[in-house]
């Protein structure tokens, strides 16, 4: 008999051992409110630039909190293609964290790609995922990155 099954020890595991359980739960339920700022904050971000195609917010796994493609766009990632592109970023920006005692927090990481840049900007628990035009040019691409680093800090108040 498993010690969990025996009665005699319920009351023990449930008593001692529960409280003590550090579980993370694997997705959490956003209330309407923070679903909404989410929302909010995306289509905010969409506003900084033209050149910015999509604009999200992804929890520590990857999966997408909030999400907004400018009107117009195609979408070059296929829905599975976005949950595995999602899922790399989640994993590489919570790897970079175990640095952060040595090089310091990351501000913001930048992707050049053939057809997209790819800019993540780490919260709290999560981070901000925006894909811009490739013909992006430097000094537009620097002041976007300003504009929306500015907005994050904006929310993390």
């Amino acid at each position: 008999m498993l010690v969990a099954e025996d009665p005699f020890y319920a009351p023990f595991i449930s008593m001692y051992l529960w409280p003590k359980l550090k579980l993370i739960p694997m997705t959490s339920r956003l209330s309407q409110e923070e679903a909404q700022k989410n929302r909010e904050t995306c289509i905010r971000i969409l506003a900084v630039s033209p050149k910015i195609r999509y604009a999200g917010k992804m929890n520590m796994f990857g999966r997408t909190l909030a999400g907004q493609l400018r009107k117009g766009v195609i979408p070059l990632f296929k829905p599975d293609e976005a949950r595995n592109e999602n899922f790399i970023e989640a994993t590489r920006n919570q790897l970079r964290k175990a640095f952060e005692h040595s090089i310091g927090k990351t501000e913001f990481t930048l992707t050049e790609n053939e057809n997209v840049k790819i800019l993540t900007l780490p919260n709290r628990d999560s981070f901000y995922y925006v894909t811009l035009d490739k013909d992006t040019v430097p000094h537009e691409l620097y002041q976007v990155i300003a504009s929306i680093r500015a907005l994050v800090i904006e929310e993390n108040k």
